[in-house]
């Protein structure tokens, strides 16, 4: 073979391998994540009074959750913006994942908040004592004051966003009075609630002036649309509050699972609770507080209906993802 001719392929074959080594840490610059399983102390408030009033005598609680952030091997010091996530009454599904695998690829970094599976609970449909919204509240706040630390975090672009009962913790973790009784200087830069429970009458409506958005389905019959019109027209007192309605939609409408009927699920389609600046949710028409499960499903008695549905719309499902994005583009970057 010609000597030329040899060191032309010689030169073509490292050439290739030098391209390919480029190529192969482009791609795991831009492509590969870091997951780590975080753990921190929380506790177990029944009522979101528990957590005004009395959250230095609760017995504490082991918490975890899943951090992922996009790995740049270029910069090992790039910080950033942060999303917490909460899943609602049947724990994490597929649509929730769907999302984080969006924010990720989008360059957030994600936590997947485990309060279910801390407690060894799967599921509060039909009952809704097991857990509570200030129990996940504070779950999430101590997430973010645990990971404020982090070296590839920025503390300044953290954002919240829940589906159904974790729509409850992304919209009240902006209420004033349960924020400032949990931390003096953490505050969510913005708050997606995707089908969140609506139903309070708040009595302090000392909200976050940081961007609050709630998305719902027209035809949700388990956190019904309807009172969140009155919500959002009662709290956005600064201006920064937002409602989105899909037509032809029920809750999980941004799921892909075909509408079906929970038999056991609570409607609160007949409910509006009146909420006080204690943090105590009332009975209708007794107006006694609804602080413990036993007087919790006693206030139930007079309004909750068995019986929902859920599932969904494919052309509003899209919609909300789209939104959800830009939403966390327009508020985190």
């Amino acid at each position: 073979m010609p000597l030329n001719r040899l060191y032309f392929l010689n030169y073509k074959s490292k050439h290739c391998v030098f391209l390919s080594i480029i190529v192969f840490f482009i791609h795991f610059s831009v492509k590969s994540q870091i997951k780590s399983k975080i753990k921190f102390q929380s506790a177990n408030p029944f009522a979101m009074s528990d957590v005004i009033n009395n959250l230095d005598k609760l017995d504490p609680q082991e918490v975890f959750g899943e951090l992922t952030i996009p790995s740049d091997s270029l910069n090992n010091e790039k910080k950033y913006p942060l999303i917490i996530a909460v899943a609602g009454s049947l724990g994490w599904r597929k649509h929730h994942y769907d999302y984080l695998d969006m924010y990720q690829k989008n360059g957030f970094a994600t936590f997947e908040l485990n309060s279910f599976k801390s407690r060894k609970i799967t599921s509060t449909v039909g009952s809704q004592i097991e857990i509570t919204t200030a129990a996940m509240i504070l779950d999430a706040y101590k997430a973010f004051d645990k990971l404020k630390t982090h070296p590839n975090i920025n503390i300044n672009k953290v954002s919240i966003t829940g589906w159904s009962l974790g729509g409850a913790v992304a919209l009240f973790s902006g209420w004033n009075p349960m924020r400032n009784a949990i931390t003096n200087n953490l505050k969510f830069a913005s708050h997606l609630a995707i089908y969140p429970p609506c139903f309070f009458d708040p009595e302090n409506i000392d909200f976050t002036d940081k961007p609050i958005h709630i998305l719902i389905g027209e035809l949700d019959n388990w956190t019904p649309a309807e009172p969140c019109k009155n919500f959002v027209k009662k709290i956005n007192s600064k201006d920064n509050v937002r409602l989105t309605i899909y037509p032809d939609s029920h809750h999980s409408f941004d799921s892909e699972e075909p509408v079906s009927h929970i038999k056991n699920g609570y409607s609160f389609k007949n409910c509006l609770f009146k909420l006080n600046s204690e943090g105590d949710v009332l009975m209708n028409y007794l107006s006694l507080p609804m602080s413990s499960p036993i007087m919790q499903k006693i206030g139930f008695l007079f309004c909750v209906k068995r019986g929902v549905d859920l599932g969904g719309n494919e052309t509003y499902r899209n919609e909300a993802f789209k939104f959800a994005n830009s939403f966390m583009k327009e508020t985190l970057n």
